[in-house]
């Protein structure tokens, strides 16, 4: 065994044990957005002096370890909270990949009392799903399981809550999974078969929750289209007769679903972690000093700290505005090869290319629904944009870099966390759309041609201007 001090605490490690696992068990986790590959150099720590990426470096000696301060990510819910309690109490909880949101509402009549957030502690074992099924697949649920109920038995202390008899919970299905401690290992190879769909009920005590009798999981749709979307159809409502909305929530797996009054069919498009900053060289999650917006000449920045690196939004904002400026081609060529953004903050063209996969993949996707249900854009009544991501994003922007059609630009609507919001709403019974979503139909793009051919037209980073396509489906 070997001794190592960090942060000024005392742990020990088997020889050749890698830091990461080490840092994980004192309670020093860092996050691992390339889950752990060795890629992406973001769970960086020193180690005597020199720094070493904690999920590659083996001890094998005693050592000095210095763990940088955890960053907090920016999370807003939307929420209007009133501070009132009624007799009928009950919590909602939005597990996201990335944050964690917890409210305390009224099932009387729907009010939220007070919320709170945190960053989801699976970080440390991956940014998006696929990494996490990954650890799964390997180590088992246990330990992304307990990170995760601890964190929401810590959500629940900063509520100061009363005890509640339900904790009803909402997340992409392969969240749900992992909360509930289920193995998930079979949706990461085709056919991508999940444990269950439907809505489970599991007492509280039996998961470690304190402060809940019953914990009550909205139901999901398929793999990759989960109860997340649930919550969110409950928080959008039904368009219009005759027309139809879309839901997007924008996040490493990007979920959508197009609906009118009698049908929906939804899907989800693997946009990686590009938008959490993980495969951008200067990327990072919203935290402080992160660059969230951009005009030439001038970055916002979280907490306006020093510029430290660059979210989703201020990617795009970048992106856009050096498109305008000629610094970026409309194919994605940048001649300079590395740009500025910010003293110790740059863009690279490796940055560029992994910005265009995840907006062509994000974009396609939307425009296969609308396509293979003959839906134009005039038959949209709105296109709602949901999740952490989508809270702050610029739609100007977004649809200058091609990540949204230009014809929808006056029809989006940001609508934040409608994971927690709608789960809310179908908690108080005011818009269950549960049963509709059972019926909902699910397009699976990996085997669709039609999305492979809009996935490379929309590579180009030009305005998407083009009106839906006459070929057929």
């Amino acid at each position: 065994m070997h001794k190592l001090t960090i942060n000024g605490q005392t742990a020990t490690a088997a020889d050749n044990e890698l830091l990461s696992d080490v840092l994980r068990r004192a309670g020093k986790a860092v996050a691992q957005p390339c889950g752990g590959r060795g890629v992406c150099g973001k769970c960086r720590v020193t180690v005597n002096g020199r720094e070493e990426p904690a999920c590659q470096y083996r001890v094998r000696g005693d050592a000095a370890v210095t763990v940088p301060e955890p960053e907090t990510i920016l999370a807003e819910t939307g929420a209007r909270e009133s501070g009132v309690l009624t007799e009928h109490m009950a919590l909602a909880l939005d597990i996201g990949t990335t944050t964690l949101a917890l409210a305390l509402f009224s099932e009387d009549n729907g009010t939220i009392a007070r919320t709170a957030t945190a960053d989801n502690p699976q970080r440390a074992y991956g940014a998006d799903v696929m990494s996490r099924i990954g650890y799964c697949r390997a180590h088992g649920p246990a330990a992304l399981q307990s990170a995760v109920i601890a964190a929401v038995n810590g959500l629940i202390r900063q509520l100061n809550a009363p005890p509640v008899k339900r904790l009803y919970a909402a997340g992409n299905t392969t969240m749900l999974h992992l909360f509930f401690g289920v193995d998930c290992s079979a949706m990461g190879v085709a056919p991508y078969t999940p444990a269950f769909l439907k809505s489970q009920t599991v007492p509280a005590p039996r998961l470690g929750i304190t402060g809940a009798e019953t914990v009550l999981s909205l139901p999901c749709a398929a793999a990759f289209v989960g109860a997340d979307l649930t919550a969110g159809l409950a928080f959008a409502g039904l368009p219009p007769q005759d027309q139809y909305n879309l839901l997007l929530d924008l996040g490493t797996n990007a979920e959508i679903v197009l609906f009118s009054r009698q049908s929906a069919v939804c899907t989800a498009a693997a946009a990686g972690p590009c938008f959490e900053g993980a495969d951008i060289s200067c990327g990072m999650s919203a935290s402080a000093g992160a660059i969230f917006a951009y005009a030439p000449g001038r970055v916002q920045t979280v907490e306006n700290r020093p510029a430290k690196g660059i979210c989703g939004t201020g990617l795009v904002d970048l992106i856009a505005a050096l498109l305008r400026d000629g610094t970026i081609d409309e194919n994605g060529y940048m001649p300079c090869g590395v740009f500025e953004v910010a003293p110790g903050v740059t863009l690279t063209q490796d940055d560029v290319r992994q910005y265009q996969l995840a907006k062509s993949a994000v974009c396609a996707a939307l425009l296969t629904l609308l396509q293979k249900q003959n839906v134009s854009f005039n038959k949209i009544d709105k296109l709602c944009i949901a999740g952490g991501f989508a809270a702050g994003i610029n739609i100007g922007s977004a649809v200058a870099a091609g990540l949204l059609p230009a014809a929808l630009k006056e029809k989006c609507v940001c609508v934040g966390n409608s994971s927690l919001l709608g789960t809310v709403k179908y908690a108080a019974g005011q818009h269950d759309l549960s049963a509709f979503l059972e019926h909902t139909a699910y397009v699976d793009l990996a085997a669709d041609p039609l999305f492979s051919d809009l996935f490379i037209e929309n590579l180009t980073l030009k305005e998407n201007s083009s009106p839906i396509s006459e070929r057929p489906v």
